[in-house]
């Protein structure tokens, strides 16, 4: 006769094992197992430990690094990055019971507006700086969970991908042959996002009910807008820690769905390219879809900014391509145009600062600008970039010098000759102008020495 333990193997499914096998921690990863009773313990205590893992010391100090070289500015409470010691300090024993009880309850969210370049505004949810920090602890623990079996091609907050992989992939569809892009964005999908259909998703990998009700409990915190307390029935907040693994985690489901299909895509949140031969093809994909976006994830597709269209007629991140063999990555015309925007308010004339503090503020935004398009051919747009740059200071400055003998002082030190101090500083041209003017007193040295940062010498050291 059978023992017992052959027979109750036998009973279990391949689809039990399968699941079984899902939620063993990642050191038993590959390891031998004589029977199924090695693998159901490990399985079962899997279940309930995720949140002691959050807890751990390490994992908590990892956490709080974290947000406060995030900094950002504080929620609904008030309390800020600097002052989260104290706070932990004070709440750290309230809250860790509360979170082992599960009967944690977080704030909920600031609402902040930010302005689109394409117009509008995005909505932001500024958690508290202890939920901030309760969900980086969470998205430590959780993200190896999830990240392992995201698709190669999804590249949005990941470990060890950034946007630039994203960009490369899609030049390089694009030098393949597959020279039309099915363009999909999606409406206000942070906003969107449906708390059932995600929650399942988080549940096929997190046992720990204490977890499920912990991250349905962040969903559900509601934001205070205008003072007023408004529920929060479906979305997930831009702006927490969390968001960005949550929005992956549903987005896989069209990962798998675009890779079942055979199709070349690139994704970073919720920004797609699905790469194509020909634009019927591409109608094709767009059509099918959006009706599985809009069916089966429950979410809405833009159908005024997502196209079927040429690569090099289209931005994704930022970028855009040339039309050459090379699909060589080029700046979208949008993006110049938000560049310009930017430095004409950093170096607007109506702003009252010293020339050091309009400098400073430039070379921060420069270059983390360049740091980031460095990706793109910008040699020549670097060139003459910091000829306008340099032309608008110049602009700033000339404001400054208000009266006629200021000028004649300021043109005199700098070394012009005497009657052109006269007649520079006489004239009744306005600043624009006369910084066109000043270009052989103010020259590109002058700027140097004041601490002004190049982009193109800092585009050739990057290149």
């Amino acid at each position: 006769m059978r023992s017992y333990e052959e027979r109750r193997q036998q009973n279990i499914s391949p689809e039990s094992l399968r699941q079984r096998e899902a939620v063993k921690p990642p050191g038993y990863a590959g390891a031998p197992s004589s029977s199924s009773a090695q693998i159901a313990p490990s399985a079962r205590e899997d279940q309930n430990e995720l949140l002691d893992r959050m807890l751990e010391g390490d994992n908590l100090r990892l956490a709080y690094k974290r947000v406060v070289q995030n900094g950002g500015a504080p929620g609904v409470d008030g309390v800020t990055v600097a002052n989260l010691q104290v706070y932990l300090n004070t709440h750290w024993e309230t809250v860790k019971t509360a979170l082992l009880a599960g009967t944690y309850r977080p704030m909920p969210v600031k609402r902040v507006e930010i302005p689109k370049p394409g117009g509008g505004v995005r909505m932001l949810g500024i958690p508290t700086v202890m939920d901030r920090f309760l969900q980086q602890a969470l998205l430590q623990v959780m993200n190896p969970l999830f990240d392992a079996h995201f698709s190669w091609y999804s590249y949005g907050f990941r470990p060890g991908k950034r946007a630039h992989d994203a960009v490369k992939q899609a030049q390089r569809y694009i030098q393949n042959g597959f020279r039309w892009v099915v363009d999909m964005d999606l409406e206000k999908f942070f906003d969107r996002v449906n708390h059932d259909m995600l929650m399942a998703r988080v549940a096929r990998k997190v046992k720990d009910k204490r977890i499920l009700k912990l991250i349905r409990a962040f969903l559900n915190a509601g934001v205070m807008a205008d003072g007023a307390l408004e529920r929060t029935e479906e979305g997930t907040p831009q702006g927490g820690p969390l968001s960005p693994l949550l929005a992956n985690i549903l987005l896989d489901d069209l990962d798998k769905e675009l890779t079942k299909r055979g199709l070349r895509f690139v994704r970073y949140a919720d920004d797609c390219n699905i790469f194509v031969g020909n634009k019927r093809a591409g109608e094709r994909v767009m059509e099918s879809i959006t009706g599985f976006v809009e069916g089966r994830l429950k979410l809405k597709v833009n159908r005024e900014k997502s196209a079927v269209d040429r690569p090099w007629n289209r931005k994704f991140l930022g970028f855009s391509f040339l039309r050459d063999k090379k699909a060589t990555i080029r700046l979208a015309p949008q993006t110049i145009s938000r560049f310009k925007e930017k430095v004409r308010e950093l170096t607007n004339r109506t702003r009252s600062m010293s020339m050091e503090n309009r400098i400073m503020q430039l070379n921060r935004y420069l270059m983390g600008w360049i740091g980031y398009f460095r990706l793109a051919s910008v040699k020549g747009y670097c060139e003459k970039f910091d000829q306008w740059i340099r032309r608008r200071l110049r602009m700033c400055l000339w404001k400054q010098w208000k009266r006629v003998r200021t000028r004649i002082r300021e043109l005199r030190a700098l070394g012009v000759p005497e009657w052109a101090c006269f007649v520079m500083a006489n004239a009744r041209r306005g600043a624009w102008e006369m910084s066109r003017n000043t270009n052989n007193a103010l020259p590109t040295s002058y700027w140097e020495a004041k601490g002004l940062k190049s982009l193109l010498s800092r585009y050739l050291e990057l290149c």
